[in-house]
C-alpha cells in the first residue's frame, strides 16, 4: 500500500471516525515523515473535499521538497571534486562506486579516492569496484592521513584532466568532532588545488528521522549541497525523503535501490510523489 493510500481511501468514504483518523496519523508518523508534517497533513486532508483531497495534498508535498537543482554540478574543462559524507553503514562506499559507474558510462573520465583509510574494507570494496569498472582509485594504507590520499587522488586526477574525481570519506572516529576535524581538513586540503563542485550525504532510509539529525549536523560542520538516500521504500519509510528536503531545502540527487552497480537512480521528484499517492 503506498504512504497515503488509507488516508486517501479514509477521506473518499466521508465517514471518517476520530479512531480512523488516529490510526491514519499512526501509520504516516510510521513511515518517518515526522509528527509536525503528519498533522499538517492530515488538517489538509480535513479541510478537503473527498474528491480533492489528493491534488490538495500533492500540493501541499510538492511545495515541502527542495527547489534546487537536482543534477551534479559540472565544470566543462575542470575537474569536478565530489565529496560522500555520511556515518559508517550507510552506504557511502557502494554509492562512490556507482556514481562513478553512472558517469562513466556517460563517458566523463572518472577517478575515485578511497580516503576511508580508518577502515581497511572500505578501501579494498572500493578498489574491487573500481577494478570491476575500470576506474583508477588512488588508496592509501589502512590507517593514513585521508586528506594525502586525497591530496594524492587530486593531483593524479589533474595531472589526467579527469572531469570527477569521488572521494570516498570515513564515517566515525572517536568523536563527531573528531570526524569533522577530519573531514574539515580533506575539504581544505581538495579546495588548495581545486573548487569542490559537491559534498553529498549518504543517508540510509531506514534510520529514520535520525537521519535528519544527521543532515543537520554535516550541514552544519561541512557544508553539504546535497543528498544519497539508500534504501528508499516508498511504501514504508518513504516519508523521510520528503522530511529531509523540508527540514533542510536541500537536494536528493541520486536514490540507492540495490547493492548492485547499477541500482542507483536519480531523484526523480514528481514520480516519488506519485509513487506515494498512487
Amino acid at each position: 500500500m503506498s504512504l497515503f493510500k488509507r488516508l486517501f481511501d479514509a477521506v473518499k468514504s466521508n465517514s471518517v471516525t476520530a479512531e480512523d483518523w488516529n490510526e491514519i496519523r499512526t501509520n504516516l508518523i510510521a513511515s518517518d515523515l515526522g509528527v509536525k508534517l503528519v498533522d499538517q497533513v492530515i488538517e489538509v486532508a480535513k479541510k478537503s473535499k473527498p474528491e480533492g483531497a489528493q491534488a490538495a495534498i500533492t500540493q501541499v508535498i510538492k511545495g515541502w521538497l527542495s527547489a534546487k537543482d537536482r543534477n551534479l554540478n559540472f565544470q566543462n574543462g575542470n575537474l569536478n571534486t565530489i565529496l560522500l559524507v555520511g556515518v559508517n553503514g550507510t552506504g557511502k562506499t557502494t554509492s562512490a562506486a556507482k556514481i562513478a559507474n553512472y558517469l562513466n558510462k556517460q563517458n566523463l573520465q572518472v577517478i575515485l579516492a578511497a580516503a576511508d583509510t580508518f577502515r581497511a574494507a572500505a578501501i579494498d570494496q572500493l578498489q574491487t569496484w573500481g577494478n570491476r569498472i575500470n576506474i583508477p582509485v588512488i588508496a592509501g594504507k589502512a590507517n593514513s592521513d585521508p586528506a594525502s590520499v586525497s591530496f594524492e587522488a587530486i593531483s593524479q586526477a589533474l595531472n589526467l584532466k579527469s572531469d570527477y574525481l569521488i572521494i570516498d570519506t570515513a564515517g566515525r572516529l572517536h568523536t563527531k568532532q573528531g570526524l569533522m576535524d577530519e573531514l574539515g581538513k580533506v575539504i581544505r586540503v581538495v579546495e588548495k588545488q581545486s573548487k569542490i563542485a559537491e559534498i553529498l550525504l549518504v543517508i540510509d532510509a531506514t534510520t529514520g528521522q535520525n537521519g535528519i539529525v544527521q543532515a543537520k549536523t554535516f550541514i552544519e560542520a561541512v557544508g553539504v549541497t546535497g543528498f544519497i538516500i539508500t534504501k528508499l521504500d516508498g511504501s514504508a519509510k518513504g516519508g523521510i525523503a520528503i522530511a529531509i528536503e523540508k527540514e533542510t531545502g536541500l537536494p536528493i540527487k541520486f536514490i540507492g535501490t540495490g547493492e548492485g552497480l547499477a541500482d542507483l537512480a536519480i531523484f526523480d521528484a514528481d514520480m516519488y510523489i506519485s509513487s506515494l499517492m498512487a
